[in-house]
């Protein structure tokens, strides 16, 4: 028996193990896949619960957007007056097909969930991450835009799948494609297909449309900012074109009438733009681009949304009265243009936008759109600010010889400064506030180009093709916007701490569901870099190229910067940039063909006065505080003109000791021995002795050294020589005279050696005695005599140094800076560096003339450099 179980266990444990491996695999595959369904189905059938019910109303009557300022007040509603309804009878068939061969081919086929494209997302999304690709059909759109947020996740996507399916059920194909034309946005602030037609096009009844208009439209709705095609020809183009392929693919059109159709521009298309009609249209602008980044296939398209912005209505109105004609402000060239961004410094959130001259709603918003070259405002950014932060610099006074250079990595560029002009050693102070473009440069070899990229790209500037070139360092090359300079600027004023500008703080759904849309803040450099340099711009202000643009009784820092084009002399580009604690402010002025802005100086100054006028009516009534030196930063004084930074003596003249910063553990090691009190030694051998043949007294000492001397023989007066001895001549008898010998040198003075000689006789002396009177009587003559003589010189020499002063004030003049008018458009008189006062003069005949007389050229357009660099463009204003 014990053989026979032995025997059937052995028989048990050999069949066991022939079990094949793979059944083991497919009952754990089947079990898994029949838990994931049922999990699955859970988790569906949860969310499908608590998903909302389908509104008819909201289904056919879109609900507004309504947008909110930073004090919760509202400000716009978006949708109620830009739309127009259709029926589906409405429609022509050429649009339906060109609208479902792009959006939804099997529109009119699929119960509201299209599971061949839905699983080919789902591959997608598998390979790339979720989110990676959509497979919505015109259902789903309808759904999202009428119940749900945009978020991306698996939440409002099953629900999405099921109010779908639900809407298929309930409502007709045609009914939901005539609520899906009737609720799209098309961007230019038009929603629906008719308004659409009705603003591209100019044309009321949706059958006139050709087949181009019909491919644009259909085209329009996944990204209606990027292909605005008053913005974007070039991309509405391809869009339209994609239409057309598309068309001809699910057969809805030939390839010929598709062909035929491609021959049309975009251009010819479109009727004259039309402005809209709400209220701070710049700012709703920036509103509808960061919706659009954020959602991808969104522009403000979702109905019944409450978006809460940064808007400071107040500053929005300061910016729009700047740009407008009321102003005050002389604009000089009619062709000119302007884009304005003004930021709170710490948080950097949008508080107005100016998107152009006389705020023409719709127009192009240059604040936001487009690009120039910034020219010298790049400075502070990627040459001076990476020199402190990578430790090639540890100081304001930090030592720049302005001279002429060759970049040979620029192919051999020559560059020059603004006034044709070299200015020796400068402090990269001074060389920042006169915007002298060698020392910048130097700056920026000294730090590297790829060290400064990765800097200026931590302030969110991007460069072309992620390259950046010598010129560069100058701003003649890469072109940004105010938007982006406003943002990099405000990480000065908030201790290096860089957040990319926003205008939405938060986004409230009409499913209740909120997202905040604050941006994620990031240090890009050192509180001791951002002070630094915050500092050295106040120089800018102060004493420097943007003193036009400073406001009095603010701690202020600024950056001025123009271009220059093909060796013209002038600019086709002006900025103004400044922060205080409280705003940051970035203006641009120029012209939209890149032509030469009129009037000169005048013309170049206007974005100085924009600024001036801003920032002074922003900060009324509002406490300002001054920037925080941090505790890595040092104050010292140093002797100007030593180099390496020594500490003045107690000799140095006041005039010649500055204030500058340091690193802490970077004070000057050496204190200056120029100005060093050195003694100075005295005359030895000194004799004197009376020759009665010549009546006179022969003076006579020794000195090691060349010195000049100063000779006293009391009571005869002084004299001075550079001999080692004198002669003191009609001396009179009968006198003692004491003798003085002082040796100078270098204006300093030795201790005076002494001696005396009584000259012989007396009669002289008798007589004078016995007639009393009459001596006295004739020394009064003499004394009267005296004065006279000296009255006479004192008046003679007053009459000189009056005409020495008044010639001096001349001078001050006609030193190449006619003082300009009022409106400071005044022009170098013909004495002044070249400016004549005929011709348009450069910016240096007005920019800091009445301030700073003495200045010179302080700001100019021309001059300079010529860019070698294939990328440059327009190199640097040299300012």
């Amino acid at each position: 028996m014990a053989e026979k179980g032995q025997s059937r266990a052995s028989r048990r444990k050999q069949k066991k193990k022939k079990r094949p491996i793979w059944k083991k695999i497919l009952l754990t595959i089947v079990l898994i896949g029949v838990l994931c369904v049922i999990a699955g189905g859970s988790v569906f059938a949860y969310y499908a619960a608590t998903a909302p019910k389908l509104d008819e109303e909201k289904l056919s009557d879109p609900a507004s957007n309504i947008v909110y300022d930073m004090n919760g007040d509202e400000f716009a509603e978006l949708g109620s007056e830009n739309r127009r309804k259709v029926t589906y009878d409405d429609l022509p068939q050429q649009l339906i097909d060109a609208v479902t061969a792009t959006e939804d081919s099997r529109f009119f086929e699929h119960n509201g969930i299209d599971i061949i494209r839905t699983g080919g997302a789902l591959v997608s999304n598998f390979k790339n991450g979720f989110g990676a690709e959509g497979g919505s059909t015109i259902d789903q759109q309808v759904i999202k835009r009428s119940f749900l947020s945009p978020e991306k996740t698996v939440k409002r996507k099953m629900q999405e799948w099921w109010l779908a399916f639900q809407l298929d059920r309930q409502y007709s194909k045609e009914e939901i494609l005539e609520m899906y034309l009737n609720k799209v946005f098309y961007g230019q602030y038009a929603y629906g297909v008719a308004t659409a037609a009705e603003t591209y096009f100019g044309k009321d009844d949706l059958n006139d449309l050709t087949l181009p208009e019909t491919a644009l439209l259909a085209g329009l709705p996944q990204r209606p900012t990027a292909y605005n095609p008053f913005e974007n020809p070039d991309l509405a183009q391809e869009r339209m074109n994609t239409v057309l392929d598309l068309m001809v693919q699910h057969e809805k059109i030939t390839q010929a009438e598709a062909d035929e159709a491609k021959k049309t521009k975009v251009e010819d298309l479109l009727t004259e733009k039309q402005p809209q009609s709400n209220k701070y249209g710049a700012f709703l602008d920036e509103v509808q681009k960061e919706l659009s980044e954020r959602f991808e296939d969104t522009d403000l398209n979702l109905d019944g949304m409450k978006i809460y912005t940064t808007l400071d209505p107040d500053a929005q109105e300061t910016v729009e009265n700047a740009l407008s004609e009321e102003s005050g402000i002389s604009w000089v060239d009619e062709n000119l243009q302007a884009g304005i961004t003004l930021l709170d410094t710490k948080s950097s959130a949008i508080r107005a936008i100016g998107g152009n001259k006389n705020n023409e709603l719709g127009g192009f918003n240059y604040a936001i759109q487009g690009s120039n070259q910034p020219g010298s405002s790049m400075k502070p950014l990627i040459d001076y600010a990476p020199a402190f932060e990578n430790g090639v610099y540890t100081s304001t006074y930090e030592q720049i010889n302005d001279e002429p250079i060759t970049v040979e990595e620029a192919q051999n560029w020559q560059p020059g400064n603004y006034d044709n002009q070299f200015h020796g050693w400068q402090s990269a102070r001074n060389a920042l506030a006169k915007s002298y473009n060698i020392p910048a440069i130097k700056t920026f070899q000294a730090v590297g180009p790829e060290k400064a990229k990765e800097f200026a790209n931590g302030l969110g500037l991007e460069f072309k093709d992620d390259t950046i070139h010598y010129s560069d360092s100058i701003g003649g090359s890469s072109e940004f916007r105010p938007i982006d300079l406003a943002g990099a600027y405000a990480a000065f004023g908030n201790e290096g701490i860089y957040t990319e500008p926003y205008a939405i703080t938060k986004i409230e759904f009409s499913d209740g569901s909120t997202l905040d849309m604050k941006p994620e803040s990031e240090a890009a450099m050192s509180e001791s870099t951002a002070y630094m340099v915050t500092d050295m711009m106040r120089s800018v202000m102060t004493e420097g190229t943007g003193t036009l643009a400073n406001v009095s009784g603010l701690d202020i820092a600024g950056k001025t910067g123009t271009t220059n084009k093909d060796g013209q002399e002038g600019s086709p580009d002006s900025w103004m940039n400044g922060l205080t604690t409280n705003y940051t402010l970035s203006i641009w002025t120029g012209t939209p063909d890149d032509t030469i802005i009129a009037g000169g100086s005048a013309g170049t100054n206007v974005a100085k006065y924009l600024f001036k006028q801003i920032m002074t009516e922003v900060h009324e009534g509002k406490d300002t505080e001054s920037f925080k030196k941090p505790s890595s930063v040092v104050e010292a004084k140093v002797e100007k003109g030593s180099r390496p930074a020594a500490s003045p003596s107690a000799g140095t003249p006041s005039s010649e000791i500055l204030t500058e910063l340091f690193l802490k553990g970077n004070l000057p090691g050496t204190t200056s021995e120029r100005y060093e009190e050195e003694e100075i030694d005295p005359v030895t051998g000194l004799s004197a002795s009376y020759d009665e043949a010549s009546n006179s007294i022969n003076v006579s000492w020794n000195y090691d050294g060349d010195a000049s001397f100063s000779v006293s023989a009391d009571p005869n007066g002084s004299t001075s020589t550079s001999d080692t001895s004198a002669v003191i001549e009609n001396v009179q008898a009968g006198q003692t005279y004491n003798i003085a010998v002082t040796a100078s040198v270098d204006g300093e003075t030795s201790e005076a050696k002494s001696t005396s000689v009584t000259v012989p006789g007396g009669e002289e002396n008798s007589e004078e005695e016995e007639n009393p009177d009459e001596n006295a009587e004739n020394q009064q003559d003499q004394n009267n005599e005296d004065q006279q003589t000296e009255d006479e010189q004192n008046q003679d020499q007053n009459e000189e140094q009056n005409q020495d002063q008044n010639a001096d004030e001349n001078s001050d003049q006609n030193n190449g800076n006619g003082n300009g008018n009022e409106n400071n458009n005044g022009n170098g008189n013909e004495n002044g560096n070249g400016n004549g006062n005929s011709d348009q003069g450069e910016e240096s005949s007005n920019t800091e003339e009445e301030e700073n007389p003495d200045e010179g050229n302080q700001e100019s357009d021309t001059g300079g450099e010529a860019e070698s660099d294939n990328d440059q463009g327009n190199a640097d204003e040299q300012q």
